[in-house]
């Protein structure tokens, strides 16, 4: 388990603080904006005011005694929750339960007509659908002049980006960002992340998924790559089994990217077709694992799922939420070596994550001091800084 001595949980219960503001402000807005993008009937109105009241002044409650997954959330401490507020529970922990609440509320665990209807759906559409995702697959096909390298190299930065995809395949942009007094890439790890995926070598992939749309796109490319170059000879996508965080990767997630990609000309159809034959002949495998929404740090996984990270070459998390799950959910100093954070990890793990929330490790004393002086603490939750972090050490030889 991490040495977590020195770093509390986050609340948020802190009035002005970042996991504050979106208990009390972002909660409600996606409660509105779900009720808005579906045709719901009263029943499903009068459980999302519920759940809104709730939210606002309320506190956490029991779910249904005939919920599917009533026995998963006991174990991960909702009956010690019940009757306390929102803000008083671990943020990861509210936050979580707060989509499983919204889902209860449309009624996608059924009975009923609305049932595994995925409410964010229309958000994860627009998105996949926009002329911007026409563009970045259009970019695909200058690729093919780099080396396999600098492809790879390219495809890596789209997928730390995600929705700023398009800035990974430009490779004269990560050398500007180098000469910038703070660098949008904090951390980078990248060469010893290549180190442990040769080409040529019998490596497995595990790549825990973070968003759908267009940001599960660029993982896609980036496992196709992986695939076709030989640094990995099988890979395992993992996905969240049902809707969760507004714009988590659920399995229909990965079929919708697959088609978008397979529809589109040039690298783009090639690449799809390359992801559509790798999952025909089982060298490509999507999984969901319940853990996948438990609102709990991955080092209290079950030992399935923990020895199926074992077996890996190298397992990636993606994203913000991946990220707080894997280093513990807390006030870390930011100079804590993610090394550290990650040491109780049975195998070698790497994090490609956009900053999009207070937790952070694995910085130097030098860039957190240019950071707060650029950008006081907005740095932490402003989405414009990345890194690419690899661990733990026992794994990892330097270059």
């Amino acid at each position: 388990m991490p040495d977590t001595a020195r770093a509390p949980v986050i609340l948020g219960n802190e009035p002005g603080s970042f996991p504050h503001g979106v208990l009390a402000e972002r909660h409600p807005a996606i409660i509105q904006r779900v009720r808005d993008a579906f045709p719901y009937g009263p029943g499903q109105h009068r459980a999302l005011d519920e759940l809104l009241a709730s939210c606002a002044d309320g506190v956490i409650e029991p779910l249904p005694a005939d919920a599917p997954d009533r026995d998963h959330w006991h174990a991960w401490g909702l009956p010690d929750h019940v009757g306390r507020s929102w803000y008083d529970v671990p943020w990861l922990w509210s936050e979580s339960y707060f989509y499983r609440r919204l889902l209860d509320a449309v009624g996608y665990f059924g009975p009923g007509a609305w049932q595994g209807i995925d409410p964010f759906r229309p958000f994860k559409q627009a998105e996949l659908d926009a002329p911007e995702t026409d563009e970045e697959l259009a970019a695909l096909d200058a690729l093919g002049e780099l080396s396999e390298r600098e492809r790879g190299g390219a495809l890596l930065h789209g997928s730390l980006w995600g929705n700023r995809a398009d800035l990974g395949f430009r490779l004269s942009a990560a050398a500007a960002e180098a000469r910038e007094p703070v660098p949008a890439l904090v951390a980078d790890d990248s060469e010893a992340l290549w180190s442990l995926l040769p080409p040529g070598g019998a490596a497995t992939l595990v790549l825990v998924a973070d968003n759908a749309g267009r940001e599960l796109v660029p993982d896609l490319l980036l496992i196709a790559h992986l695939l076709t170059e030989g640094r990995a000879e099988r890979a395992v996508l993992h996905v969240k089994p049902h809707p969760y965080y507004v714009s988590d990767a659920t399995t229909a997630d990965v079929v919708d990217a697959l088609q978008r990609l397979r529809a589109a000309p040039g690298a783009a159809g090639e690449y799809g077709r390359v992801l559509r034959s790798a999952m025909a002949g089982g060298r490509l495998d999507v999984r969901a694992h319940p853990f996948s929404c438990a609102p709990l740090p991955y080092a209290q996984m079950p030992d399935d799922l923990r020895a199926e990270f074992a077996a890996a070459t190298l397992t990636i998390f993606k994203g913000d939420l991946n990220y707080r799950r894997l280093v513990g959910d807390r006030r870390w100093p930011p100079t804590t070596p993610f090394q550290r954070a990650t040491a109780w990890f049975p195998g070698p793990v790497a994090a490609l994550r956009t900053l999009k929330s207070d937790v952070i490790t694995g910085l130097s004393a030098a860039t957190e001091t240019a950071l707060v002086a650029a950008e006081g603490q907005r740095w932490r939750t402003s989405g414009t800084h990345a890194l690419i972090q690899v661990g733990p050490s026992k794994y990892v030889q330097r270059q």
